[in-house]
């Protein structure tokens, strides 16, 4: 059985095409997760709403409590790590992540970025050895991906208010969403990373109508692509 972890990054509560002002990232992880079901009646879907409910940000007593051994730390650093705990222990239990992650500002908002500090862990997603040789995603040396004990995906869904900001495009070196959550979640050993986006959000009217209408195209496909996949792996395993 495959375990999806859906994760929404935007603050806004509803979903575009359903709710009024609704989110687009929202709209594009829902329709994922759904077609999932569909395909797979008994998948295990964890849900966090990280636009709601923030992940707190790293502070010195975070930084203190991580880089001390787990058998040396305190009550009040294993309350500290304890929400990290839970995010960490919900990545490290699933197959895929289905992040849906709105542009802002050419970047991901806050939200994301503190719920990545949270996940990236020495000792726990990621280590280091300067005898272990080179990453297997990224060109460095001696850092051991954690999460690279079985394949995983991340499945990045964004909504952007321009438009030509994938690889070749006008704006793409403005691009510092997917950069940059593709090098961290490679880093920790998500080796599978898929990125799709809404754009022409600010222009609104047929751009964006046909931009949200492949969007949900390519979903399909990936879905689809991702699903062949699993079963496949599972039809290979022993019985």
């Amino acid at each position: 059985m495959t375990r999806l972890l859906h994760l929404d990054a935007s603050p806004r509560p509803g979903r575009a095409g359903t709710h009024d002002h609704g989110s687009h990232t929202r709209r594009l992880t829902h329709h994922f997760v759904s077609r999932w079901r569909t395909l797979a009646p008994d998948a295990e879907i964890v849900y966090r709403d990280i636009g709601a409910n923030p992940p707190p940000l790293t502070s010195v007593e975070w930084i203190e409590a991580a880089f001390t051994p787990a058998e040396n730390r305190s009550e009040s650093m294993q309350s500290v790590l304890a929400e990290s705990d839970t995010l960490t222990n919900e990545v490290e239990q699933a197959d895929i992540l289905v992040l849906g992650v709105p542009m802002y500002n050419f970047g991901p908002p806050a939200a994301f970025k503190a719920w990545i500090d949270n996940i990236v862990r020495l000792g726990r997603t990621v280590d280091y050895d300067p005898q272990y040789g080179d990453h297997p995603y990224l060109p460095l040396t001696h850092y051991i991906p954690l999460m690279a004990d079985r394949p995983r995906h991340a499945v990045l869904l964004s909504s952007r208010g321009d438009h030509g900001f994938d690889p070749g495009g006008r704006l793409a070196e403005l691009n510092h969403m997917e950069p940059g959550a593709r090098t961290a979640l490679q880093f920790i050993g998500i080796g599978g990373f898929h990125s799709i986006a809404i754009e022409h959000q600010e222009e609104g009217g047929e751009a964006l109508a046909a931009s949200t209408k492949s969007a949900l195209a390519r979903i399909d496909r990936l879905v689809e692509q991702l699903r062949s996949e699993a079963t496949a792996k599972r039809q290979l395993q022993p019985a």
